[in-house]
């Protein structure tokens, strides 16, 4: 017969190193992204998801030259973000590689690197 000791298992809380440590663990999915993704929930639908957030924290999305392409603050408990790949104000982004930039107040920072190859638009569909 077995037997397990969980006596030293527990959720570590304010603790500002295994906050830094999870820091690693931010991530966009798909990348690379080609056309599609298991998140779309239709055909014209783009969509991919920047998972293992923090609570709070700011995400900027830049280009490879430096340009601000989108802003999202995050103030919730839900660990991830869908972000419909379309920029401030509601334009489809290009293809191309882009820059994830991830600042949790207090925690640190953390930059993703993120390339994308999206289907042309169809305007056909609407």
């Amino acid at each position: 017969m077995y037997s397990f000791d969980r006596s030293n298992f527990a959720t570590v809380t304010y603790d500002k190193e295994t906050a830094q440590n999870a820091l690693s663990l931010i991530n966009a999915v798909p990348n690379p992204y080609y056309a599609f993704s298991s998140y779309e929930k239709n055909q014209v639908d783009n969509e991919i998801k920047i998972t293992n957030l923090p609570q709070k924290c700011t995400i900027k999305i830049y280009t490879m030259s430096g340009i601000l392409v989108r802003e999202i603050n995050k103030d919730e408990a839900k660990t991830s973000l869908n972000w419909d790949l379309k920029n401030q104000v509601g334009i489809p982004i290009s293809s191309g590689a882009y820059l994830i930039h991830v600042d949790a107040p207090q925690i640190g920072e953390k930059v993703v690197k993120w390339f994308g190859a999206l289907r042309p638009l169809d305007l056909d569909t609407y």
